[in-house]
């Protein structure tokens, strides 16, 4: 990984890439720590500190923002959640259906419309986010003596938070189009990385403070982290090889096929979206009682909570059931057995050992029914066990990686290091070519 990046940045046109993708990355995160006007930033941090639910898994996604009482402290999260529904949507409504198989003009106007819902969304999260912290707001004196009421000041907050989301959905765009990596990702990758860096700074500050456990609690910290990721690294790495023969055809005077080749049946093929819609599925109660609720004093709310809140044995048990019911899920959406059959038959192609047509449909199916087995397992590990390993070890490195964070740093990187692969393989058949 890094000889690629070393070998990227002696090329001019992707140093150049490089360099403006590290600009954009740096005003999205001087945005995360300039205050809305109008909020008191220390009782935002206060009142966000030891949330375990929406709002808390909100503000350690954007990297602590929304603790910052900040312009981008909704981040990226309505346009992933828009994303997600607008997906779920294409495969229910026949009309989006038809759409996404239309080639690039289909995809222009879904995606228009996954902008359309993630702008509601926005402004949804942004009602929510200033009803919850409704205490916190301020009157603003102006000049002359003249005061802005509360309620004036959260309609302010709502619209620079709405605004903020947009903005940073823009610079995830361009950064998208710079094309070393997806925008988006790449926003969400650096707020758990700062996330996971204000955790470990706490740490090393007691460390200097004399306090050795928190020295033990470290490196135990470290040696669990480096564990999981070579855990998740070399399931990502992992893949079923389905052996595919194409017979030998005479055209004229030249003979073509008669190659074998193989289809990669990925174990972890769903990434992260499953865990993303466990558990934005099991969030989306307590945004909805955050807008017409308050927080700290509705029983209610403690109580869901307690009980079906982060960390619960409940919450736990449902996000493992989710995780396998929407890897299976996504399997569907991106793997179409009958589709891939129908391929290798009209190119002369078989499986060794299955005849054509349906058995071949039905083999595969059954080898991603399987494989997703294992992969919707490894996810249900991911999303659970590292957390509470966390936080045996310490309580206060919980928050460094969450569950969805430790896929997606890794993702992530590896997803940066075969762009860059390929842009230097690129490279490397220009310079041939000239």
């Amino acid at each position: 990984m890094f000889k690629n990046f070393i070998n990227a940045l002696k090329v001019k046109e992707t140093r150049n890439k490089i360099l403006l993708t590290i600009l954009l990355v740096l005003i999205y995160r001087l945005g995360c720590w300039i205050p809305v006007p109008g909020v008191d930033a220390t009782a935002f941090q206060a009142q966000i500190a030891g949330d375990e639910g929406f709002l808390g898994l909100l503000s350690s996604v954007s990297g602590g923002a929304l603790a910052n009482g900040a312009i981008l402290a909704i981040g990226i999260s309505p346009y992933i959640s828009a994303s997600i529904i607008i997906q779920l949507l294409t495969i229910a409504i026949p009309s989006l259906e038809r759409l996404s198989k239309m080639g690039d003009e289909g995809k222009k106007r879904i995606a228009t419309y996954t902008k359309i819902a993630a702008l509601i969304l926005a402004i949804a999260q942004a009602v929510a986010i200033v009803i919850s912290f409704e205490g916190v707001l301020k009157e603003s004196t102006l000049g002359a003596g003249f005061t802005l009421p509360t309620w004036v000041v959260g309609i302010v907050v709502t619209l620079v938070l709405i605004a903020g989301s947009m903005f940073t959905f823009w610079l995830g765009e361009k950064i998208t189009e710079l094309g070393i990596i997806n925008g988006q990702s790449l926003l969400i990758f650096v707020g758990i990385l700062s996330t996971a860096a204000t955790s470990l700074l706490t740490n090393f500050t007691n460390i200097f403070n004399g306090d050795m456990g928190s020295l033990t609690e470290l490196l135990l910290f470290l040696l669990a982290l480096i564990l999981i990721f070579g855990f998740i690294v070399w399931i990502d790495g992992s893949e079923r090889k389905v052996p595919v023969q194409y017979a030998k055809q005479i055209k004229g005077r030249k003979m073509y096929g008669g190659q074998s080749t193989y289809i990669p049946i990925r174990v972890n093929a769903t990434g992260v979206m499953p865990i993303i819609f466990a558990m934005s599925l099991l969030s989306f109660p307590q945004l909805v009682m955050s807008i017409f609720v308050n927080t700290k004093t509705s029983s209610f709310y403690q109580w869901y909570s307690k009980w079906l809140g982060t960390g619960s044995w409940v919450y736990i048990i449902l996000v493992g059931l989710l995780i396998t019911f929407f890897a299976y899920f996504w399997t569907q959406v991106t793997f179409n057995p009958e589709d891939i059959s129908k391929s290798i038959q009209q190119n002369g192609g078989f499986i060794p050992g299955i005849r054509p047509g349906k058995p071949t449909a039905e083999y595969l199916k059954k080898i991603s029914n399987r494989i997703t087995l294992f992969g919707a397992l490894f996810l249900s590990i991911i999303a659970i066990v590292p957390s509470l390993l966390f936080k045996s070890i310490s309580g206060g490195l919980v928050g460094a990686f969450s569950a969805t964070g430790l896929l997606i740093v890794v993702s992530v990187a590896l997803e940066f290091d075969k762009s860059l692969e390929a842009q230097m393989l690129m490279k490397s058949y220009k310079g041939f070519l000239k």
